[in-house]
């Protein structure tokens, strides 16, 4: 199956870098360039791309106003995130967004690959150096748990936290010795009892509440 991508970034030169790297990839088809937000969304309505890469700092219209906007009206297509913004005020606004994985430019080319990869498994996927960051300042808050994390039981808790940390219901199910539709089931009551969409919500509320 060939994956579908929209880039959206304000910087040419950094746009064609993409445009060049990802069409190595023998699934990989770049279907669009946008250079600003509202761009983005025009192009993302017109064309609908499996994964719209989505920078930030853009002209017009942000790159987390152009989540919100193109997620409203296409719920289904993926947002991944690719900024040299590593801190929690630009991850975790661009993730309630509906961003499904957020990447840093400075890292390694085969990370996005990965995400892209996991993003249309249905998977999250964070920068490891985000998810580092964004730990080390949760870690300095209170660690007193909310109540719809007390609503867990504890081994959804479990699956929970390896969920936080991107790991696929295979990878889950491994480490935790279940099978993969018993991590199924963990995952739907999970979603069900905190409220949230989809596993990326559900990662960001267990980082955002120490449950790493």
């Amino acid at each position: 199956m060939t994956i579908r991508i929209l880039i959206a970034d304000d910087h040419h030169v950094v746009r064609k870098g993409l445009v060049f790297f990802l069409q190595t990839q023998p699934d990989f088809e770049v279907v669009g360039e946008a250079s600003n937000g509202q761009e983005a969304v025009e192009l993302a309505k017109k064309i609908k791309p499996d994964i719209l890469l989505m920078d930030l700092s853009m002209p017009i219209l942000d790159g987390i106003e152009a989540t919100k906007q193109l997620k409203a009206i296409q719920p289904f297509i993926h947002i991944v995130i690719l900024t040299s913004f590593s801190d929690q005020d630009h991850v975790i606004p661009a993730l309630e967004a509906g961003a499904s994985s957020y990447q840093l430019k400075e890292s390694n080319p085969d990370e996005l690959v990965l995400a892209i990869r996991k993003v249309m498994n249905g998977e999250s996927q964070l920068d490891p150096k985000v998810t580092t960051h964004l730990l080390n300042r949760l870690t300095k808050r209170t660690k007193q748990e909310p109540k719809l994390i007390d609503s867990l039981t504890k081994r959804e808790k479990e699956v929970l936290k390896e969920i936080a940390t991107g790991k696929s219901n295979k990878e889950i199910a491994a480490s935790l010795y279940i099978t993969e539709k018993t991590v199924k089931t963990h995952v739907s009551n999970i979603l069900s009892k905190l409220d949230v969409q989809d596993r990326t919500q559900a990662a960001l509320y267990a980082v955002q509440n120490g449950i790493h």
